[in-house]
């Protein structure tokens, strides 16, 4: 089972949910994932996120911050 620890509770909260990602995925795979999703009461997307999550601060070297991130795309945006 998937911890939910503090930090990523509180991210949870400042991530505003408005981008779509679509993947292509084997339906066998799909099944498998949803059904282990299911066994820990969470939904395909919270496991998607909390993957997504850990995937950037293994990349990063830093816990993932959606504020920090957002200052940060505005900065690249306008700059």
């Amino acid at each position: 089972m998937i911890r939910t620890h503090l930090h990523e509770r509180i991210s949870l909260a400042l991530e505003e949910r408005t981008a779509r990602l679509t993947i292509l995925i084997d339906p066998r795979k799909k099944a498998v994932f949803e059904r282990l999703c299911d066994e820990e009461d969470s939904t395909p997307s919270q496991v998607v996120r909390r993957l997504m999550r850990a995937y950037i601060e293994s990349r990063t070297g830093k816990p993932w911050s959606a504020v920090a991130e957002g200052k940060s795309l505005s900065r690249r945006k306008s700059g």
